[in-house]
């Protein structure tokens, strides 16, 4: 008996964007050109009849070729269900602004739709972290991703979610609409223990929670369990993993040409179908027709298809399913491999999606079988080991330098994967200071030469310490002939001890000393820079033989006194903090880095035994310069020239009253003898012309 899952097939999301394509090919097919940005679904033969159909799945970056060589006829461009970045969403809308004939068919999910916006109105970028419960290379996962503003992580599991330091900001918590539901509830219950401010939504699509729970019902009452879909479809894997955890013959296939002549049928034995969303109802309809018509005997056929694995064996598998933590292999009709990444590889930086591909034939050696589910344990890193060893024994006969990872600390060094064999490097091999910590190496790609090599026991002993001292070496002579007197070099601070700074300029290192380090006297050359900065520094002396370099790092520009002499001169009026008291008088800084002396003479006018009877440490006050001495960088402050001044300023104003007033008093007196004068004057004019008057009347008489 065969049943069919009542939820198997095309979700409410695809078969939506099914009569999008099928309406853009009845308005666009004769006249205009269709493309879809992606594949629009995770369905190969879907994908390849949508081709045959004139549908090409472009990437955006060939939108505006295929736009320019259209000749005007109209562009039909339909979005893929698991929809677009925010990126490509605002490129696109600048090409619709471009290009008139561009007509956009956008089929996201809705459920998408609303985590993407979710993911833009709960997060603000500072207060917020973002977490997707997902797979992070999925489409949908990288289009939910782009809209979380801030701080942003991808989990795929309970360990991921550990990892993440919250540090006092609110979690967002969603998931990719088709992951295992158990395992995001797992997820949010943990997550909420962990921190009670946490905003949680439920994003897994509701079709997808039927699916599953149908599909794991169906699985726990068959013998044969049949999951179609596409290998790249996210949510048929969530269905054959939770099918495969209950039913241990359960089968992955894409159609029903997956169905060879050995495959069982099912006949007598409870068999059961399900399908991913992106399955057409087409495919698994044809699937359960051809296995009913096999009309094979099922017991006969999975005995005959059932491939015995033994502990120890090296076999072949074919790659079916990959994420970030474990790849999953077909190594026969019973048994499916589990590769974790640690029978991988040893870098924790490696991206297993980008290492494999669907369809890659990979060796591996079979750690552990399980039978009853199915199930077995292999490593490739154990095939490689046994395959590369004589790589090592090659580099030591020929001094080849070679390639590893440091992935452990040990009391003596560190071990390093090199071709997935361990080579040990002893402490004093490592290049790290004797003192230093080899903590720093862990997780670090290091070149390494082989220095030991003892076949039999299969050990070798490298060092990291040769290779640098050779690099160093060479790049030395290098340097050396290019290193001139007053050369500046950007360097970089590589260790201090207490006398100065080593600064690699380069390839060399050469000693800054602590009196080329500050104007300002320091106890130690951390005040001032540290390991791993970068500084402009200039070559001081040369001794090529003793291969000593004296580097300066203080400039003009960077000394206090230098920026205070430009900046001021006698007779300006600064603040001044009082930093010490003397019984002769009080140090004032009047920049930083630069102090001044106010004797007990120019503090006050008035006699004062102690500087302290007047100031106190801290305080702030105004003083005038009234000496700089270059020479010795020496200044002489005066508080009392400021009440000088000021006494001399009203002595000036008063003197000048007083003249001002015996000049009006002057100019009075002058204006009153003018005036005087002016009627003496005057009288005598009138006294004169009487006389004249009368002298005429007298000889007028006499006629």
């Amino acid at each position: 008996m065969i049943r069919i899952s009542e939820y198997a097939g095309f979700c409410p999301g695809v078969r939506r964007a099914d009569g999008i394509v099928k309406r853009a090919i009845a308005e666009y097919g004769k006249d205009g050109v269709i493309c879809t940005l992606g594949k629009l679904i995770h369905n190969r033969l879907y994908c390849e009849e949508l081709e045959r159909r004139g549908v090409r799945s472009i990437g955006i970056e060939e939108l505006p070729s295929v736009l320019d060589s259209s000749a005007g006829r109209p562009v039909a461009l339909i979005l893929r269900t698991h929809g677009v970045t925010e990126e490509t969403g605002r490129a696109l809308s600048g090409l619709c602004e471009r290009y008139p004939n561009l007509r956009i068919f956008d089929s996201t999910c809705p459920s998408v739709k609303r985590i993407q916006k979710i993911a833009a109105e709960q997060t603000d970028g500072e207060n917020t972290v973002f977490l997707l419960f997902c797979t992070p290379e999925h489409p949908e996962a990288v289009s939910i991703m782009s809209y979380a503003r801030g701080e942003k992580h991808e989990i795929r599991s309970m360990d991921d979610l550990i990892s993440v330091k919250l540090n006092g900001k609110t979690p967002v918590l969603c998931s990719q609409t088709t992951q295992n539901v158990k395992n995001y509830e797992k997820i949010k219950i943990f997550l909420k223990k962990l921190c009670t401010n946490a905003k949680i939504f439920d994003t897994i699509c509701s079709v997808t929670e039927n699916r599953q729970r149908d599909a794991a019902e169906l699985a726990a009452a068959s013998d044969l369990m049949i999951v179609i879909g596409g290998r790249d479809s996210s949510n048929t894997r969530k269905l054959f993993e939770v099918c495969s955890a209950i039913c241990p013959d359960t089968r992955w296939i894409e159609s029903a040409d997956d169905l060879s002549t050995d495959f069982p049928d099912g006949s007598g034995k409870n068999t059961a179908i399900t399908a991913g969303a992106s399955t057409p109802d087409g495919t698994i309809t044809e699937v359960a027709k051809k296995m009913e018509t096999q009309n094979l005997d099922f017991e006969s056929m999975v005995e005959s298809s059932f491939k015995t694995l033994h502990t120890g064996e090296t076999v072949t598998g074919t790659v079916f399913t990959i994420n970030e933590n474990e790849i999953s292999l077909d190594l026969g009709a019973k048994f499916t491999g589990v590769l974790t990444r640690e029978q991988i590889t040893d870098d924790p930086n490696a991206k297993l999606s980008e290492m494999f591909k669907i369809g890659d034939q990979v060796e591996v050696f079979v750690i552990r079988v399980e039978d009853g589910k199915g199930l077995a344990t292999v490593s490739k890193t154990r095939v490689d080991r046994d395959n590369s060893w004589t790589t090592l024994r090659d580099a030591k006969e020929s001094g080849e330098i070679l390639e590893g990872v440091v992935t452990a600390i040990t009391k003596g060094g560190v071990l390093v994967s090199v071709n997935s064999n361990t080579v040990f490097v002893p402490a004093s091999q490592t290049g790290i200071p004797k003192e230093g910590d080899l903590a720093v190496l862990k997780g670090t790609k290091q070149k390494i030469k082989i220095i030991e090599f003892d076949e039999e026991r299969k050990r070798a002993l490298g060092s990291i310490k040769a290779v640098q001292r050779e690099e160093r070496r060479a790049k030395e002579a290098e340097i050396w002939a290019s290193l001139e007197v007053g050369k500046h070099y950007m360097g970089t601070v590589r260790n201090l001890a207490t006398y100065g700074a080593f600064v690699d300029i380069g390839g060399v290192d050469g000693m800054v000393h602590n009196s080329e380090l500050s104007w300002k006297k320091i106890k130690h050359p951390s005040e001032v820079v540290s390991v791993g900065q970068v500084i402009d520094v200039y070559i001081k002396e040369l001794d090529p033989e003793k291969k000593r370099i004296s580097l300066g790092y203080k400039t003009q520009e960077m000394d206090s006194w230098f920026q205070f002499t430009q900046k001021y001169k006698v007779g300006d009026v600064v603040p001044a903090k009082i930093v010490s008291i003397m019984p002769f008088g009080a140090f004032a800084e009047v920049y930083d880095g630069v102090d001044g002396l106010i004797h007990i003479s120019r503090i006050s006018s008035q006699r004062i035994n102690s500087p302290a009877e007047v100031l106190s440490i801290g305080e702030t006050v105004d003083v005038m310069i009234t000496e700089i001495d270059t020479e010795n960088r020496r200044l002489a402050l005066s508080i009392r020239a400021l009440h000088e001044e000021e006494e001399k300023a009203a002595a000036e104003a008063e003197r000048a009253a007083k003249e001002a007033e015996r000049a009006a008093e002057k100019e009075a007196r002058d204006a009153e003898r003018a005036a005087k004068r002016a009627e003496r004057e005057e009288a005598d004019r009138q006294a004169a012309e009487e006389r004249a008057e009368m002298e005429k009347y007298i000889v007028g008489s006499i006629d």
